[in-house]
């Protein structure tokens, strides 16, 4: 049998180790009181990088029928006070969509796929031939004049816009000395 003294002491701990329980759970339950009073912020309520960069002429290269690769153009405008990038870019109308640079190495032209295409607080970033581009490789379907191919570019923070980009003719840029690359003049 317990001595009564032992036994005191056990039902003091048990009466203090409930009472802690029950005022962490009271404490619990008054921070979630407050935090319920808050105005939530949530991936609804907080403003996405796609709400505040805007595309403007998008359009798409034209390429004869059986040419594997083609690109993507537009303006990229930030309305933003903040530093905005894309990251990747996606179409159905190609296996890989990648963003894209030419370089000039040593006078030749050379495509180089970029980590992201960067846009400025309140500034404006060109995508346009023999520059940044969205590089449509492994197409699935014929880049005819006056369809249209859709472009969905992802920024940094997930949030991402489609365009529907129009395919037109476009003449290379002056400088690019007719190069190829995966057969397609860029």
């Amino acid at each position: 049998m317990m001595q009564p003294t032992f036994r005191a002491v056990l039902l003091g701990s048990l009466i203090a180790l409930m009472s802690a329980c029950n005022a962490e759970t009271d404490a619990g339950k008054a921070a979630a009181l407050a935090d319920a009073t808050k105005p939530a912020v949530t991936a609804e309520t907080a403003v996405k990088v796609a709400d505040v960069v805007k595309v403007e002429n998008p359009y798409a290269r034209a390429v004869p029928p059986g040419q594997p690769n083609s690109a993507s153009f537009m303006t990229l405008v930030n309305e933003s006070d903040v530093d905005h990038s894309v990251k990747s870019a996606a179409s159905p109308v190609a296996a890989t969509v990648e963003l894209h640079t030419h370089t000039n190495n040593n006078g030749v032209m050379e495509m180089r796929q970029v980590e992201q295409i960067d846009v400025p607080a309140k500034g404006r970033t060109e995508l346009k031939p023999g520059g940044l581009h969205v590089m449509l490789i492994g197409l699935k379907q014929d880049m005819k004049v006056g369809e249209t191919a859709p472009i969905t570019l992802t920024f940094e923070d997930g949030s991402s816009t489609t365009v529907d980009a129009p395919i037109q003719e476009i003449a290379p840029p002056a400088g690019a000395g007719g190069g190829h690359m995966g057969g397609m003049p860029h």
